[in-house]
């Protein structure tokens, strides 16, 4: 597959960028919708949000992918700034996206629980999406393998390790968009089963694949995610502890 999808005046336009726009757009349009559904909040808050969750986010993934490349971009610093080839670390780009997150309820005076509540599922339909920005681009896939959904890249069967994420970001997203939302005990119970199950099942694919950053001989992905399952099960269980023992449905 062609990372690009067109060629407009001479600039190509490709699919990274589409992909990931798609999915920016779905998730503010459904996150809104979530929202509303959601007394503690203010109107319009998940639009009011991203439009400096998205430019952080997005500078906090490059970021974090560039760090840990730097070997490589010290000599290429012309490349540093060019994210339509790739190269977006996704767990930099939550990092800074929950800072964002927890800065902009400090000023707004909304409770950080109740956004991340929000956001958390949505967030996880847009991964999915956006992976299918790395099968374009010929990138964030596994090793070798000889299973019937295996693809071809470089003439040699691999996992396609962007699926496998793809797939679990949707279950994620159904499982908590869909059914939990309408079951919530307690805020902040969405977005940290969503940090939990994301961070577990990303732990185990990038366990798959061969491009992988490192922090010397550990994977750098799967070191934050054992910081950020720790996390998790901290604050679910303080959150739970902490609010009574009501529904907070957002019907």
């Amino acid at each position: 597959m062609s990372p690009i999808a067109f060629s407009i005046f001479g600039i190509d336009v490709r699919w990274y960028g589409i992909l990931i726009a798609l999915g920016a757009f779905l998730a503010i349009y459904l996150g809104d919708r979530l929202a509303k559904k959601n007394p503690a909040l203010p109107k319009d808050v998940v639009t009011d949000y991203s439009i400096y969750g998205l430019i952080f986010g997005v500078m906090g993934a490059r970021l974090h992918y560039v760090i840990f490349q730097w070997d490589y971009y010290s000599q290429h610093t012309n490349e540093i700034l060019a994210i339509r080839n790739g190269g977006l670390a996704i767990q930099g780009g939550l990092i800074v996206g929950a800072i964002v997150a927890i800065v902009y309820c400090k000023i707004k005076k909304i409770s950080i629980w109740e956004l991340l509540d929000v956001i958390a599922p949505v967030v996880a339909l847009a991964q999915a999406i956006g992976r299918w920005g790395n099968f374009a681009n010929g990138e964030a896939h596994g090793g070798p393998t000889n299973l019937p959904w295996a693809i071809e890249v470089q003439g040699q069967m691999v996992h396609p390790t962007f699926l496998y994420e793809s797939l679990l970001n949707v279950g994620i997203f159904l499982f908590l968009y869909f059914f939990l939302s309408k079951r919530r005990k307690f805020p902040g119970q969405l977005s940290m089963l969503y940090l939990m199950i994301y961070s577990v099942g990303r732990f185990f694919i990038e366990g798959l694949r061969t491009d992988s950053l490192y922090i010397g001989p550990l994977r750098t992905a799967q070191v934050i995610s054992i910081i950020c399952i720790i996390i998790a099960i901290f604050f679910y269980g303080y959150q739970r502890r902490k609010s009574h023992p009501t529904k907070y449905e957002m019907k």
